[in-house]
């Protein structure tokens, strides 16, 4: 028996968990995220529901908003005038299978009679075949991949949980604030009568979906159907590169988000985020600084990190390198005003020495008033280097190429600033520090002392 569940798990390791690993993680023959400049994907899941789909319907409808539905056959087939409904108002309809059942339990031939028949109701309805699927829960299993020609599995950049009546409207509409940015693709669910979900669930979403419309319009942001977004992909440089070109990509924006988490990494603009910063000591050698102060170790400094995806998106939408440098000090010249504000606003922030940062994209700094230095040779140098030759040649416009023509003017290297400079630079003061209730009493009482030398302060 023991040996037989054993064999049972290896199977459905094999058959369901590591594909869904791989999936999830790398994106492998799947769709979860866009690259659009200004749009982002709303998809519903497990509709239609005959009481909350037309409610959400009227909501997209007074915001001109485009949305994916992925719809299980057999709520199609009990609603078939709100599938058409969806269609006629120009919305995309998905496969969700026939019933909400997950792919890890079926055979392959289960699952393709369940797509085949949620697409044949929803032929019978709207006249269009449905090419896009989403597997339930998202778990697809090692047969699903070999269905790319017949149909695009979609997945999602970003999940809410709103399928849980206790999130409430207002824990939801933050998440979905949070999460609203170019490229997004959100899951949310317009029924609430699958398995594990709460049959309310839907007037919370509704709820928050409203106010993130309302902050989408005000952010110049809008909602697009997942075949429209697909469409940009595969007309975008992106789609040019290698997969192994890809793979890298996709491992360093994992990275990144590690890294952002593990050192509590601030963004400036989190709507559209370019610079991140962190607060911390510097340990390199003494630098005479441009306003005669030296920067010596364990002063504290604003340490810059631009945004991998952003970079890697001016970067293959650039077309020369020139161009990368003049979009790059463009997004600079918005973020760095805004970080001179946060700058002045916070006492620990306005105590740093200098802001710092280490990139080979280092033409123009000096406009913003950086100095260019060399880093000292040594591990960091040389590993760093390494690294960053390795992204550059993914990110770059002219590729690999690149890196053997001038090789030797491609060097990492480390940018420093005064923050008193760029405060002046942006018409702002250093804030003053708050001194403590006790500290100021007590400096009240002193100056009582001076003025009334013959009296004793009784404490």
């Amino acid at each position: 028996m023991q040996t037989l569940l054993l064999w049972l798990f290896y199977i459905s390791t094999f058959y369901a968990f590591i594909p869904g690993m791989i999936s999830r993680i790398f994106g492998y023959r799947v769709f979860r995220k866009g690259i659009g400049r200004s749009e982002f994907a709303l998809t519903f899941d497990d509709g239609p529901d005959p009481y909350y789909t037309p409610l959400l319907l009227d909501l997209l409808k007074r915001y001109e908003a485009k949305a994916t539905f992925f719809v299980v056959g057999s709520h199609a087939e009990q609603n078939p005038e709100i599938i058409k409904r969806i269609h006629d108002e120009g919305h995309l309809i998905g496969i969700h299978n026939y019933v909400h059942k997950t792919n890890w339990l079926m055979r392959p031939a289960t699952v393709k009679q369940q797509i085949k028949r949620t697409d044949d109701i929803i032929y019978s309805l709207t006249g269009v075949r449905s090419t896009y699927y989403r597997p339930p829960w998202g778990i697809v299993n090692l047969f699903d991949f070999s269905k790319r020609r017949q149909v695009q599995i979609v997945l999602w950049s970003a999940m809410f949980g709103d399928w849980k009546e206790k999130l409430g409207a207002e824990r939801l509409t933050s998440k979905l604030l949070n999460k609203l940015g170019p490229g997004e693709v959100m899951l949310l669910h317009d029924c609430g009568t699958t398995l594990g979900a709460d049959p309310k669930a839907p007037e919370h979403m509704l709820v928050a979906l409203e106010r993130m419309l309302d902050e989408a319009r005000r952010r110049n942001l809008r909602s697009i159907r997942i075949d429209e977004m697909i469409r940009q992909v595969q007309t975008s440089p992106v789609s040019q590169l290698s997969y192994g070109k890809r793979l890298v990509v996709g491992l360093w924006l994992i990275w990144e988000q590690c890294f952002q988490f593990m050192f509590r990494i601030k963004t400036i603009a989190p709507a559209d985020p370019f610079l991140h910063y962190r607060l911390r000591k510097y340990q390199g050698e003494t630098v005479l600084m441009d306003n005669g102060e030296h920067l010596v170790k364990g002063d504290p400094i604003i340490e810059l990190h631009i945004d991998n995806r952003q970079l890697f998106e001016l970067g293959v939408h650039s077309r020369s390198s020139a161009q990368l440098a003049i979009r790059m000090i463009r997004r600079m010249e918005k973020d760095l005003p805004v970080l001179a504000e946060r700058i002045a606003a916070d006492v620990d922030l306005a105590e740093a020495k200098a802001l710092y940062g280490v990139s080979m994209l280092n033409r123009g700094p000096e406009k913003f008033g950086f100095m260019v230095l060399d880093l000292p040779d040594g591990w960091f140098a040389r590993s760093t280097k390494f690294y960053l030759s390795i992204l550059l040649s993914v990110i770059h416009p002219a590729g690999g190429a690149r890196l053997k023509e001038r090789s030797e003017v491609l060097v990492p290297k480390m940018m420093l600033m005064p923050v008193s400079e760029l405060l002046d630079k942006m018409n702002q003061q250093r804030p003053q520090k708050q001194v403590k209730a006790r500290e100021r009493v007590r400096e009240e009482e002193l100056a009582l002392e001076a003025e009334l030398p013959g009296a004793t302060v009784v404490h």
